[in-house]
């Protein structure tokens, strides 16, 4: 197998902690030990975090509430993955792509296979996954590393992305 990297998104504390207003839910906290096992199995692998780090008054607080507001311990990286060393971008909008340095960071390292996990599946997972494929990156999800405020909208993004986009699903 060749290189491998590993996008971590928004695996954050307003989105997997309760008392944030964008909590994914119990149902999102189960990707947690999946996401762990991984990164344990795949020491090998480059591990880059695209993390929301949003100003006061992001225009995305006109569709979402105001959430990982940069500098807030909303906008850290849980504590469960804290032992996992990678590169971390801060993002503003769904794609970890939009205004970041993932592309030439992807095109340095020049990987065989990205694989993308956390959350949302249907919102920031699918919008990176999107990106990735339109650059012609293998990208694999593994569907238990995955999860979403809403199961409908999470199964609908994973068939999109395994239908149309061509990513894997394992």
């Amino acid at each position: 197998m060749g290189k491998e990297v590993i996008i971590i998104v928004d695996m954050l504390k307003g989105f997997l902690e309760k008392e944030y207003p964008l909590y994914c839910g119990g149902d999102a906290r189960v990707i947690i030990s999946n996401v762990v096992s991984l990164l344990k199995e795949k020491k090998e692998a480059e591990i880059i975090y695209v993390c929301d780090s949003h100003e006061e008054d992001d225009k995305e607080f006109r569709m979402f509430p105001k959430h990982c507001v940069k500098g807030t311990v909303e906008s850290e990286i849980i504590d469960e993955l804290k032992p996992f060393k990678g590169k971390v971008m801060h993002k503003t909008r769904y794609s970890g792509f939009y205004n970041t340095a993932l592309e030439d960071v992807l095109k340095k390292l020049n990987p065989d296979k990205v694989t993308v996990v956390g959350v949302c599946t249907d919102i920031c997972v699918m919008h990176t996954a999107a990106d990735l494929r339109n650059r012609d990156y293998n990208v694999e999800i593994p569907v238990d590393c995955v999860a979403s405020f809403n199961e409908d909208n999470h199964m609908f993004a994973l068939k999109h992305m395994e239908n149309v986009l061509g990513v894997r699903l394992v």
